[in-house]
């Protein structure tokens, strides 16, 4: 359990667990830095108080006693007198001797080791008018660039100011924090207690963090699993956490499920969409295949009544073409149950198509070929350009042939006579394109988006002699090729024919 507790102290990168830790980590470093730096500035100044307010007097009592300057003239006697007792005393401190207007006539300091031939007054006379808010920073003559403690005192004779005396109380030996830490047992042992109790604290958060996130990792690899398994998705890059290089450039746990959830979310709006799409056609379909149905059906009916009631009143001839009429909506009725059991049967084809490798060529040969009489005795011309040579394919030869057939036709069906068909086979690209011209009407710019639709007849064809078609040969056409993984589309102008181009994969 232990050696579970300790592994999972270990982030893993780009995890919401890794940013939790290193976000943690980023706070506590800044938190602890900055208590440290305040504890020790506010100890600093703490020091400076105690020793300002402890050291105040000092300048007033040295004065008191010995009269350093007379008629503006420095007593040099008595001046290294108090200087040597005082650095006796505490060699911490520099005493200065200034005039009235701060400028500096002597001092205790080292020779050459003092820079400012003047302090500013405005420390001295802040702190001579009342000690108040403690400590009070003057210049400190040695170290221009930082302030220090002092005591001061006026040297008076009289009653009249001479000078006074200016005593730094801390000299460079306690400038700086860094020279505090470093001699001073207590601050040093107080940091360290605090670094201490900063990692344990860290370590305690990453345990807490650690039991806080598992289940949501836990989560977030079931719905990546759920993705790929029954969503059909491949994993996105950077969703597994061995993939990743940067904790901060890749999603964490909670960016992967609001992808996976967007993700869900997109294919179910689509598959609503498509649901509520499929009953629209459904429906269409029902009311379309219902008006085919009947109008045969009834024709049939009424035909066959009639020769079941005028039986006897009926010639030969009359009784013939009565069949014969009947007859031909038979055929229409049989023609379209077949049409909507094979698209029926291409929408349910789940597994892939039997393929086989085949001459193309040899193929719409044989369809044209199958034409050729029908398409002379409507007075049309049906010729074949195979200009690919023998080209292969890997293709299910019943549903090319079919798909070919639809068109062709679909063809014959719109072209007048004296009109042509033309099938010409080219390679292009990748891809062998077999095009089927022809010199009929054409199709409005309008109706050409919905010719590959089921049921749908395009406006000439609806005022023509509709026994011979049910809106069905061309969504057979289509739904066989995009089954090879081709495309069927068609290019049309009124007055000047149209095109319907295949588009095959050639076999590799």
């Amino acid at each position: 359990m232990w050696a579970l507790e300790v592994t999972a102290l270990i982030p893993k990168r780009g995890s919401l667990y890794a940013k939790l830790s290193l976000a943690l980590l980023a706070l506590s470093l800044a938190a602890g830095g900055f208590t440290i730096a305040l504890s020790l500035w506010t100890s600093h100044l703490y020091q400076q108080e105690v020793q300002q307010r402890m050291n105040i007097d000092l300048a007033e009592h040295i004065t008191a006693e010995k009269l350093l300057i007379q008629d503006g003239v420095v007593d040099e006697d008595k001046l290294h007198e108090v200087f040597h007792m005082m650095m006796v005393i505490n060699p911490s401190i520099e005493l200065y001797l200034l005039d009235a207007t701060g400028t500096i006539l002597s001092y205790s300091a080292p020779p050459g080791r003092v820079q400012l031939a003047r302090v500013s007054m405005e420390p001295i006379e802040r702190l001579t008018a009342g000690p108040g808010h403690l400590p009070v920073l003057g210049d400190d003559p040695r170290n221009p660039q930082r302030g220090n403690i002092f005591s001061v005192a006026p040297v008076l004779r009289d009653g009249e100011l001479e000078g006074y005396l200016y005593i730094v109380l801390a000299s460079e030996q306690f400038a700086s924090v860094a020279d505090l830490v470093r001699g001073s047992y207590i601050l040093r042992s107080a940091t360290l207690t605090l670094a201490a109790a900063a990692a344990v604290a860290m370590v305690g958060a990453l345990l807490l963090f650690g039991r806080l996130t598992r289940r949501l990792t836990e989560l977030s690899d079931r719905m990546a699993r759920f993705k790929v398994e029954k969503l059909a998705e491949p994993p996105v890059a950077g969703e597994d956490s061995q993939d990743l290089v940067s904790p901060l450039s890749h999603p964490d746990e909670l960016e992967q499920l609001h992808a996976t959830f967007e993700r869900m979310a997109g294919r179910i709006e689509e598959q609503i969409s498509q649901l509520e799409a499929q009953d629209r056609l459904r429906r269409d379909m029902v009311a379309n295949v219902s008006h085919d149905l009947r109008t045969p059906l009834t024709h049939l009916q009424g035909y066959l009544e009639t020769l079941r009631l005028k039986e006897h009143d009926l010639d030969d001839e009359r009784r013939r073409e009565y069949l014969d009429i009947a007859l031909q909506h038979s055929e229409r009725l049989g023609r379209l149950v077949s049409d909507l059991f094979e698209l029926a049967k291409l929408d349910a084809l789940q597994e892939p198509i039997e393929r086989e490798r085949l001459p193309v060529g040899e193929l719409v040969q044989d369809v044209t070929q199958k034409y050729r009489l029908s398409a002379s005795e409507q007075g049309i011309a049906l010729d074949a350009d195979l200009e690919a040579g023998p080209t292969l394919i890997s293709a299910d030869v019943g549903l090319l042939e079919r798909a070919l057939e639809n068109v062709l036709d679909n063809a014959l069906r719109h072209t007048p006579r004296g009109g042509r068909i033309s099938v010409v086979i080219r390679p292009e690209h990748e891809a062998l394109c077999i095009d089927v011209h022809d010199t009929g009407p054409g199709i409005e710019v309008s109706e050409l988006p919905k010719i590959f639709d089921r049921f749908y007849r395009t406006r000439e064809s609806s005022m023509a002699d509709q026994s011979r078609g049910a809106g069905l040969g061309l969504a057979i056409a289509k739904r066989a090729i995009e089954l090879h993984g081709g495309s069927l589309h068609c290019e049309s102008q009124v007055g000047q024919g149209t095109m319907f181009r295949f588009e095959l994969p050639t076999a590799s």
